[in-house]
């Protein structure tokens, strides 16, 4: 049985796995001795899972089809992928506005009841109110007519870019080489999916990629990241299940500063039952990380499954208490209509958005731009 079919069924915890995957029946594999010592004493057996070598044919079919989507069709996907968003959205605005001549204190409390039940949060939607209130003030013209684009402007403004040395844009200069991202968020939100997506999206503009398996306790999710970077065709460093994840992303880091990669990419456990425990995990790889690459990791990415509504930002409120978020991934806009929760939870944490999730396809993780975004939400 091929390697995809024996794990897919092996693990009902496991998350999202290509469905387009190639069997690792036709994949090498090869095994190293560890030499690197992590606190703890020796790290367990090392192995490089070779997918820059041996990438899956679905990877060398969509290289030759040139898979990765043009902008315009970038956008037609953030277009659908925010459909049932943008209805429900545009037609509580719409509700609202009819009938009405003027932004007075019922339009208000309407427009804070729409924003509130299209999961943009109670915090971003007071500052919201607050800012159209503001506006109103000093611009005595502004009629009811004018609030769905105002609003417009107001939700742009409240987003942020992300950091210049934190650049979004895959073909972008990184400062340090190798450029270490560790990418944490639990069980079932795209976590280790998203990690596969980047790293293609990375590969497609040049750049030398390698992951590493951090997740040594969930069964399986060392073999879905293999099927990724397969997919991909990038390496994968990992070791046993249960192995220490803080030696896994140091031996990582330091075969990416002998193989000179542009990017590290560091999966991580999903499944920690205290904050504490969460802190301490995350702490101690992120210590030994930077004993290999000064500053490492250069970006903490947390991944959140936008269709769950508030219960994102109750994740986010545990992991930006344990540790440094620069950004966020938000995955599985499609087919939801809780599109508003990429805008409260930036705008509550002051975390820019990163990257989205619009769809299953490899290049469906887009970045995040806001004003087109916003254009995508308001459809025009």
């Amino acid at each position: 049985m091929a390697l995809f079919d024996r794990f897919k069924s092996k693990n009902n915890d496991a998350e999202e796995v290509p469905s387009g995957a190639s069997t690792g029946d036709s994949a090498s594999v090869k095994s190293e001795t560890a030499t690197s010592q992590v606190e703890t004493g020796e790290a367990n057996e090392l192995v490089v899972s070779d997918g820059a070598n041996q990438a899956g044919s679905v990877a060398r079919a969509e290289d030759q089809a040139g898979a990765t989507a043009s902008p315009a069709r970038e956008q037609e996907r953030l277009v659908e992928g925010l459909e049932k968003t943008r209805t429900s959205l545009f037609g509580k605005l719409n509700k609202l506005v009819r009938g009405k001549d003027t932004i007075d204190d019922e339009v208000l409390d309407e427009l804070e009841e729409v924003l509130v039940t299209s999961d943009v949060g109670v915090k971003t939607t007071l500052d919201i109110i607050d800012r159209v209130q503001a506006r109103v003030a000093r611009d005595k013209y502004v009629n009811a007519r004018e609030l769905q684009s105002l609003i417009r402007a107001e939700i742009a403004s409240l987003l942020l870019d992300s950091a210049p040395d934190r650049p979004a844009a895959f073909d972008a200069p990184f400062p340090t080489r190798p450029h270490v991202v560790m990418v944490v968020g639990v069980n079932g939100v795209g976590k280790t999916t998203s990690i596969g997506k980047i790293a293609y999206r990375y590969r497609r503009a040049g750049r030398n990629v390698l992951l590493g398996a951090g997740d040594t306790f969930r069964a399986a999710a060392t073999e879905q990241l293999e099927i990724w970077g397969e997919r991909a065709g990038v390496d994968v460093i990992k070791q046993g299940h249960g192995a220490d994840p803080a030696a896994v992303a140091f031996d990582t880091v330091a075969a990416g500063k002998k193989r000179n990669s542009d990017v590290v990419l560091i999966d991580t456990a999903g499944r920690l039952h205290t904050k504490a425990g969460l802190m301490d995990e995350l702490t101690k790889i992120k210590r030994v990380m930077d004993r290999q690459v000064e500053g490492a990791p250069h970006e903490v990415l947390l991944v959140l499954d936008a269709s769950t509504g508030q219960n994102a930002i109750r994740q986010a409120e545990v992991f930006t208490q344990s540790v440094d978020v620069t950004g966020l991934i938000l995955t599985k806009l499609d087919g939801s209509a809780k599109g508003g929760i990429v805008i409260g939870i930036s705008n509550e944490f002051q975390i820019p958005v990163k990257y989205i999730g619009v769809g299953e396809q490899l290049d469906d993780l887009q970045v995040f731009d806001r004003e087109r975004f916003v254009q995508a939400l308001f459809g025009s």
